[in-house]
């Protein structure tokens, strides 16, 4: 299967680079691919840099170039309920792309696109049950996504009333474009900074966190190979 990976800093890219598999390098403009065989795969990878511009161009830049069939997100991201911590891993349901509103202009929900039935991005249902019924004791979460580091409780506590557990800068735009191209999205997010804490935690924990995440993608991938 020909898989696009998105990863959005090269502290997170850091775990594919020393995974020990052969990687070659494609120089498109100012973006690196990375093509790699992994768990029987044919694989792509794209550092995209932060948030939901740079993210959904790199989306868009993997799925035209290589013709991947699936996307898989995997990276970091911080908690806004408090139950959860460090290096707790999960698979993302849906998202919230929190920074977008034309409530007051079109008939729909605040964050809500026309498109979807609610405030809330899907990510590719088949997968998801296909992982977790291989993997049953993976949690899955909604999350709000943005383009801003989170770190205020008061803002995750807002956050989190919008029926998400988590927080990242770049799953929204990365579920958009897959399906407006009608590509299959999964992403993998691991806990790097809690409820408690902010950007020094999440500069600690980053690259630990993301080391954690691309194990569960190894995982995911095996999976993957064996029933696609």
């Amino acid at each position: 299967m020909k898989i696009g990976i998105i990863i959005a800093i090269e502290r997170e890219l850091k775990s594919f680079i020393e995974s020990g598999h052969e990687i070659t390098e494609e120089h498109l403009g100012n973006k690196i691919i990375y093509h790699t065989d992994m768990c029987g795969h044919e694989i792509a990878a794209i550092m995209s840099g932060y948030g939901e511009i740079d993210a959904a161009a790199a989306t868009q830049l993997l799925i035209t170039h290589t013709g991947c069939e699936v996307v898989i997100n995997f990276g970091v991201a911080g908690a806004i309920i408090r139950e959860l911590k460090v290096e707790d891993i999960f698979l993302v349901e849906k998202v919230c792309h929190y920074d977008y509103d034309v409530s007051t202009i079109d008939p729909v929900k605040k964050h809500q696109y026309v498109e979807y039935p609610d405030e809330f991005i899907p990510l590719d249902e088949g997968l998801r049950t296909l992982v977790l019924s291989k993997m049953p004791s993976v949690k899955t979460v909604a999350v709000a996504s943005g383009d801003r580091f989170v770190d205020k409780a008061e803002d995750k506590e807002a956050l989190a009333s919008l029926g998400c557990q988590i927080c990242d800068m770049e799953i929204a735009a990365i579920a958009r474009i897959c399906l407006q191209n009608d590509v299959r999205c999964l992403s993998i997010k691991c806990i790097s900074d809690t409820f408690e804490g902010d950007g020094g935690d999440f500069n600690t924990n980053v690259t630990r966190s993301a080391k954690v995440a691309f194990d569960m993608l190894r995982e995911v991938l095996e999976v993957l190979g064996k029933d696609n």
